[in-house]
């Protein structure tokens, strides 16, 4: 059972601050409310307590765990830059079988790393001149875009419909999707790295 003690307000714990934006892996881009202290199986401990907007969801995390579980501050803008040139790539899709694939896409969503999240708005990016995806497939990809939007919105004082923009015209600048000859390219793609 776990009572609160009277809020502890602080600056700064392990270089995250009470306001700033943070990026938790499971869950995206979410902010510090506050720092409490709360008494837990007649321990005290220590708690970032994190706000997640878009989801109206509050999470608190031990301070004490907040990097090894992989909490981190948001992108510098030249790792942005970086993702949005992967999501200019050709997309790299393995021939393994979808359940698969989609527990790897999955992996790489929670990991929290932008540049693996980038990778998997690449990868299940559809042109209009494509076949439709599955269900799965684009909730995947709506799930990548979702969260790379969020932290390009954050770093860069964006709304999100604009990082989804910003997002979607790097993906049409990457190759053009759908053609014939594009096919015929991955495929031998694949094949070399098989």
């Amino acid at each position: 059972m776990a009572t609160s003690i009277p809020q502890k307000k602080s600056a700064a714990r392990h270089g995250f601050k009470t306001g700033e934006y943070i990026v938790y892996p499971a869950h995206g881009v979410g902010q510090i409310v506050s720092i409490d202290e709360q008494e837990v199986a007649g321990h005290k401990l220590e708690l970032f307590v994190i706000d997640f907007q878009k989801d109206k969801m509050r999470l608190k995390v031990p301070v004490a765990k907040a990097t090894s579980i992989g909490m981190r501050k948001l992108s510098e803008t030249d790792y942005v830059e970086r993702a949005l040139k992967v999501v200019q790539g050709r997309a790299r899709v393995k021939r393994t079988m979808w359940s698969r694939r989609a527990q790897e896409y999955d992996a790489k969503i929670n990991s929290g790393d932008l540049i693996s999240i980038a990778e998997v708005v690449r990868d299940l990016y559809r042109a209009d001149n494509q076949p439709e995806q599955s269900y799965s497939e684009r909730q995947l990809y709506e799930a990548a875009l979702d969260r790379m939007a969020r932290e390009l919105a954050a770093v860069n004082r964006l709304s999100e419909t604009e990082a989804v923009r910003l997002i979607e015209t790097n993906l049409n600048k990457g190759p053009k999707r759908g053609t014939k000859a594009d096919n015929e390219e991955a495929d031998a793609e694949q094949e070399e790295a098989a």
